[in-house]
């Protein structure tokens, strides 16, 4: 495509966004300095139409992008996009205090993006976890009770309730918990063996009760850790869009958000890190196909730990949107490497 065909498809998608009205070749010459007549910015309209960037929406005289174009602009001439201070001021702050807040991070992360898109946000929690433990803490709360805190390798935080038999004093719960943590701190659970359960029912012969309902309890915690989950925010963003006026196509979309197996089908994405777009039709999935997605994934020392996503309707500030979750990805991203590196 020559430049002055993909000047005016610029032209036509940025107005569109703006406006979410059919763009004809008038509002081309008097809005966009392309240094061409409208006559001849109508011809190139036809030739961008016949190559199907572009389409005519019922009698309109004006032009809408279709997925093709998106996919075009996308590809080959959105620019790179940018926050202004407040956002970035906004999400620096959100970050700057979460280190001790692992088991809220991913929910709050969902939500301040939310406040910041003006469409649906949501985040899959790590898909990687190996099991392994990074922390452990048993807290005495009575004789007969104490309150089993589990962080496991991707940063969730897990706890339990765990009732004793028999009195067990505070003095004995700490020295309880010290022989765990030195034992499993950064073990799987799959990788304790005999010799290992050997070795903590020694030091802990009195207490294997106990042992044996902390291991049940960490095993919970584990499986769940391994059990990627999807928070979603914003969801009534999409009664602000102009696209979703109409009752039906807004419960279609309200249906899809429900899908939790289908959110994550569409924020694992494409195999492989970074941003990904997908456009319309590309979504595949029925009710939705007025609507596009922005994902990108986050990692922990460079391996990919899950994936951030905002929905929208095609007409999308897709550079916008990248730029936002490629921000929070990186301080997700930051915020979950010094955990794991402590």
């Amino acid at each position: 495509m020559d430049e002055r065909k993909q000047n005016v498809l610029r032209a036509i998608i940025m107005d569109y966004i703006n406006t979410a009205e059919p763009v004809g070749s008038r509002t081309i010459a008097k809005k966009y300095n392309l240094g061409v007549s409208s006559a001849t910015i109508r011809n190139e309209m036809a030739d961008l139409e016949e190559l199907g960037l572009i389409e005519q929406p019922h009698t309109s005289a004006g032009r809408v992008p279709s997925d093709k174009g998106y996919r075009y602009y996308v590809d080959y001439l959105m620019d790179t996009g940018g926050l202004v201070t407040d956002e970035k001021d906004a999400i620096q702050a959100f970050f700057a205090d979460r280190l001790y807040r692992l088991d809220q991070l991913y929910r709050d992360t969902c939500k301040v993006l939310s406040e910041l898109s003006p469409y649906v946000t949501m985040i899959m929690t790590p898909t990687k976890s190996t099991g392994a433990l990074e922390q452990l803490q048993l807290i005495s709360v009575s004789p007969f009770q104490a309150v089993l805190v589990v962080v496991t390798d991707v940063g969730l935080v897990h706890h339990r309730t765990v009732d004793f038999p028999v009195p067990v004093s505070e003095e004995r719960v700490r020295e309880i918990n010290d022989v765990l943590l030195k034992k499993l701190k950064g073990r799987s659970i799959e990788d304790v063996n005999l010799t290992l359960m050997k070795e903590i029912s020694g030091e802990l012969q009195k207490e294997l009760d106990i042992v044996d309902g902390i291991f049940d309890m960490m095993n919970e915690a584990v499986k769940e850790s391994g059990e990627e989950k999807v928070f979603l925010e914003g969801t009534l963003n999409i009664l602000n869009q102009p696209e979703f006026k109409d009752v039906g196509k807004v419960k279609d979309v309200l249906s899809f958000l429900q899908q939790e197996n289908i959110l994550k089908e569409l924020l694992h994405g494409k195999a492989g890190s970074g941003t990904n777009f997908t456009i319309g039709g590309e979504l595949r999935h029925n009710g939705i196909n007025q609507c596009s997605m922005v994902t990108c994934t986050y990692s922990i020392n460079g391996n990919t730990m899950g994936n951030i996503g905002i929905l929208g309707p095609t007409r999308m500030e897709y550079a916008k949107s990248a730029f936002l979750i490629q921000t929070v990805a990186k301080e997700l991203s930051r915020v979950l490497e010094r955990k794991s590196n402590k």
